[in-house]
């Protein structure tokens, strides 16, 4: 009795570890259209499209651009925090001037599953490349 106890409690525990395991890699989406396949992939969608709309407001209050990260801080949500390079799984790169901005989202390299390169500017459009870093010219980002 007391080894089927423990036998019952052991593949209890090992079907629980493998659901939880199975949970942790497959990405539900945030919302209706979100083109993020990864959790990492979600954070920095979320960072780009926050530093799009500091940007727009940014550029309606003062008719310009901000040529600076720190100019952004205090527009809409975006932080002092959110001026460090570092985002999770990813680098941003940043280049502003009073006409425009380009923002840089590069996957840093890792084992496991690959993350997609991200870039955006003052069109608003989000792109994405698979196997190299994203520009102007890449498509736009779809889950």
């Amino acid at each position: 009795m007391n080894l089927r106890r423990k036998a019952c409690s052991v593949v209890t525990a090992l079907l629980l570890s493998v659901s939880l395991f199975a949970q942790e890699e497959t990405y539900r989406p945030k919302f209706a259209g979100d083109p993020a396949r990864s959790e990492s992939e979600a954070a920095a969608l979320g960072y780009a499209r926050v530093l799009g709309r500091a940007e727009g407001a940014y550029k309606k209050k003062h008719g310009e651009y901000a040529s600076s990260l720190q100019l952004l801080v205090g527009q809409v949500s975006f932080t002092k925090r959110m001026i460090g390079a570092d985002r999770g799984d990813y680098k941003a790169r940043f280049k502003g001037t009073r006409e425009g901005f380009s923002l840089w989202m590069d996957a840093k390299p890792q084992p496991g599953p690959k993350h997609r390169s991200f870039f955006t500017n003052e069109r608003g459009a989000i792109r994405a490349e698979e196997d190299k870093a994203a520009g102007p010219e890449s498509p736009v980002a779809r889950p």
